[in-house]
């Protein structure tokens, strides 16, 4: 989990605190998912992974990591506000769309034009998904809460990671039209999720892929369009991001939709040789 506020640093109290904290945000996401399953509520659909399974939906892991990195974030922010002046007064004045794209391990997002963030069609059926719908959406639109409910830290942590939940599933959707895939069309041209490491496949740019459409299954994978195959991205920094914020639809519409970015030929498989000799199928 990643927050905007200010905070200290860490230390093994810290630590502490922020595990307790991070475990009751997990254990309320999945009785509110699980309550939603129980409804016939949709897609989210009750999924409780065991603790050895289970990986934060978000940037953090849960023991430190994310009040560790916010630190290092922090410090980054004035290093470069020190080199620049516009790059400084962007990490103030940033929207919490663009802070959490730019987050380290979010590299694979895009940002989702909060035009339609606003249209309700858009986000039907999330209501059901992401406990504190309300005050998650005024988060993610820098809007003041309406009600002016006051939470306990706790509360206060569960928004935001209802927020980066929230988004998450937005970002599915909008990724599948015509400004979320020229949006992703850009970092592809630019590889920034990566190449194929496939040999054969010469370093051909990937895509991104979920191997479930439901949340908190699996982490994203990256889908070579040259083997069709998928792999577990490079960068370790990918390890936490679900896989279902880019769904198993994305790179398959989005090859569709940019025909002339799909390899028109697969390249010959590796064959195994002894002293030049193909090796023979037992």
């Amino acid at each position: 989990m990643q927050s905007r506020r200010g905070g200290g640093g860490g230390g093994s109290k810290s630590e502490m605190i922020n595990n307790n904290k991070t475990k009751q945000i997990n254990d309320a996401l999945d009785k509110h998912l699980e309550r939603s399953s129980s409804r016939g509520g949709g897609g989210a659909g009750g999924l409780v992974l065991k603790d050895n399974d289970r990986f934060s939906m978000f940037s953090g892991n849960g023991n430190g990591k994310a009040l560790l990195q916010k630190k290092k974030l922090v410090e980054e922010s004035e290093t470069d506000s020190e080199e620049s002046d516009v790059s400084g007064s962007d990490g103030v004045d940033s929207s919490w769309i663009s802070w959490f794209c730019n987050l380290r391990g979010n590299e694979f997002l895009c940002e989702v034009d909060e035009d339609y963030i606003q249209d309700d069609f858009n986000l039907c059926g999330l209501g059901s998904q992401v406990p504190y719908y309300d005050h998650a959406l005024d988060l993610i639109l820098d809007l003041e809460s309406s009600a002016g409910d006051v939470f306990t830290e706790e509360q206060h942590d569960l928004v935001e990671t209802a927020a980066e939940m929230l988004y998450g599933l937005i970002h599915v959707r909008y990724i599948l039209t015509t400004k979320g895939q020229a949006a992703m069309l850009e970092k592809y041209k630019n590889a920034e999720f990566g190449r194929c490491p496939r040999v054969c496949c010469s370093g051909q740019p990937c895509l991104p892929v979920g191997q479930s459409d439901i949340p908190r299954q699996s982490t994203v994978k990256i889908y070579c369009p040259k083997c069709e195959d998928i792999y577990a991205p490079q960068s370790r920094n990918q390890d936490n991001l679900d896989g279902a914020y880019f769904g198993t639809t994305f790179p398959h519409l989005f090859l569709m939709t940019y025909g002339h970015l799909k390899p028109q030929k697969r390249l010959p498989s590796y064959i195994p040789r002894v002293f030049g000799f193909k090796v023979h199928k037992p």
